[in-house]
């Protein structure tokens, strides 16, 4: 609803226009607040890899009106095979779609990150002044605003001032006293990349784990393109500072770690040269210990990055966008006290999805030698012929993010009090 005569409208700078930084502008506009994104890339940045959403973060996207136009666009994705290097499915986890329990590896909802950005930004661009090729280069503030320099020479004072600039947020590190990292890292590095899709290639997400702790992931979602992700074990800096470097330099990173393999690697390293969707990054956690100094906040993967291995990334983001936008509806006229809220109610949330990583279970997964790559097989083929996977999905009492109920907020938008019931 709009703000009144009564109550205050904020003026608020959001940097980045990524998942959570235009989920939490649609809440504040709805909510009457003027709300300006700036994003440094030229266009909004509808690309990147299949994601999916899990408990809260579905009902997030219900609250906002938005699941029919999210089930519009769904990855037809059916479950996860674990195949050998002649690509024989040792084991086979079907996604469960039951529409109780707990989401298996495989969500019931499984969509682009491209197609999820899209869908956010046509529901906020009538309402929300996007700027684009735009950063923020450094800011000052007081007890009554913030003051934004662009890079593009300008200025402007907000109420408000926003970081959705990801998990290596420029926002944060100019933010949070010094001290320790705030980066948790669990050894493991990762790449993706789209190639042209075969006949060969199905449904279904093959897995294949090689010796020297590195695993494949093929997973195709449309009728002309499949993803594929190479995931590594190794705890080296040369693994960690790759990501930094131009990108032929994080290729030749790549080609060299898996050149011997096995299975379909040629043809994915043949892709490798010839896309341009190729992404490159540590496996980390975002663990600060604050989300906010005075009038400058943090948001989805700048303030709590779970990690691709939570299942919760992108759930989180709109959570968390929710979760601000409503506390900052509650006392628009007292951010401080709103923006502590925030902390207060959303941080029982983020540990518990953070805790469902849990490295050594990784290491499980991605196994370093042939017998492990082996002895992996066996125990999940047993598992699916008894199964386990399908019963934990169908009975667990709860999905990732534990008993952690999404707040009302009452005031927040109609559309949130549409979907109370």
């Amino acid at each position: 609803m709009a703000r009144t005569a009564q109550t205050r409208s904020l003026k608020v700078l959001i940097c980045g226009a990524g998942v959570a930084g235009q989920a939490l502008a649609y809440w504040l506009a709805r909510d009457g607040h003027e709300v300006t994104v700036v994003e440094r890339f030229p266009a909004l940045r509808a690309s990147g890899a299949q994601v999916d959403l899990r408990g809260q973060g579905i009902d997030a996207i219900r609250r906002m009106g938005l699941l029919d136009e999210v089930r519009g666009k769904l990855v037809d994705e059916a479950g996860v095979a674990f195949v050998d290097a002649e690509g024989r499915a040792r084991a086979t986890i079907m996604a469960n779609t039951s529409g109780k329990g707990r989401q298996s590896l495989t969500s019931e909802y499984e969509i682009m990150r491209g197609d999820l950005v899209r869908i956010l930004h046509e529901a906020t661009r009538q309402d929300v002044k996007y700027v684009f090729a735009v950063s923020v280069d450094r800011f000052e503030q007081d007890a009554e605003r913030v003051v934004a320099h662009f890079s593009d020479g300008s200025s402007g004072a907000y109420d408000l001032l926003v970081g959705a600039d990801g998990q290596g947020s420029r926002t944060r590190r100019a933010i949070l006293p010094p001290g320790p990292d705030p980066y948790w890292r669990v050894g493991i590095h990762m790449a993706y990349w789209f190639v042209p899709r075969t006949a060969a290639d199905t449904r279904i997400r093959d897995t294949y784990n090689a010796p020297g702790g590195r695993m494949i992931m093929r997973r195709s979602h449309n009728p002309t393109e499949t993803q594929v992700y190479f995931v590594l074990r190794e705890e080296s800096e040369e693994a960690s500072a790759v990501h930094r470097e131009p990108v032929e330099r994080q290729k030749e990173f790549w080609a060299d770690r898996f050149g011997d393999a096995g299975w379909q690697t040629d043809r994915f390293l043949a892709g490798m040269d010839a896309t341009e969707s190729f992404y490159s990054q540590e496996v980390v956690q975002v663990r600060a210990d604050t989300w906010s100094e005075g009038r400058v906040a943090l948001v989805g993967d700048a303030a709590h990055c779970a990690s691709p291995y939570s299942g919760m990334g992108i759930s989180g983001g709109l959570v968390g966008a929710y979760v601000l936008a409503g506390e900052i509806s509650r006392t628009p006229h007292d951010l401080p006290a709103a923006l502590a809220r925030y902390d207060t109610t959303l941080r029982p949330f983020v540990d518990e999805i953070q805790a469902e990583v849990k490295p050594h279970l990784l290491r499980v997964g991605i196994p370093k030698n042939q017998w492990a790559i082996g002895a992996f097989h066996t125990v999940t083929a047993l598992a699916c012929f008894l199964r386990i996977p399908d019963l934990v999905a169908r009975y667990a009492k709860e999905d990732r993010g534990g008993d952690w109920k999404l707040p009302r907020y009452p005031d927040l938008t109609h559309v949130d009090r549409l979907h109370a019931g």
